[in-house]
């Protein structure tokens, strides 16, 4: 399977978007730009830069982009699980350990978090602590602050 990938310009930096032939495969914080930019050629990256634009500017709630996401059989109920935190809300590390029925595994919870392959798409920054801290991000604590913080002011617009 062939893959493709493009880059999108968002307010918390430069995305690097990897679909291979039917769905998105990654969605990852480029600290850098990068030096090929050119406008995405392939239909679900096109998908993806036009949700990620709607998401960024109108405030879009649900991504509706096919995924392919490869993955442990926990890692898989794990971010199936981040895809029900509802847009502006955040959930703890032991509330999703609990929604997959493995309450002990809140470890774990974050280590596959580490591994989303698809960030903001399936919404890991919506995770944190159960003390209501942050906690850790691999894009950087300041792009989940102010992903959080975009989703907060999105929701009461549309309120």
């Amino acid at each position: 399977m062939t893959t493709e990938t493009s880059y999108y310009h968002s307010p918390v930096g430069y995305l690097e978007l990897i679909a291979n032939d039917t769905a998105l495969i990654g969605c990852y914080f480029l600290d850098d730009e990068p030096s090929n930019i050119t406008e995405p050629q392939h239909p679900i990256l096109k998908q993806t830069h036009q949700q990620l634009e709607a998401y960024f500017n109108q405030g879009l709630q649900d991504f509706d982009i096919p995924l392919d996401l490869q993955g442990t059989a926990f890692r898989q109920q794990a971010w199936q699980a981040l895809q029900t935190i509802p847009y502006g809300q955040t959930a703890s590390y032991l509330d999703m350990a609990v929604k997959i029925g493995n309450p002990k595994a809140v470890r774990a919870i974050g280590q596959a978090n580490g591994q989303n392959p698809v960030s903001i798409i399936v919404p890991c920054h919506r995770v944190i602590n159960h003390n209501g801290k942050l906690g850790g991000y691999g894009g950087g604590l300041w792009r989940k602050e102010w992903l959080l913080a975009h989703e907060k002011k999105h929701l009461n617009q549309n309120s």
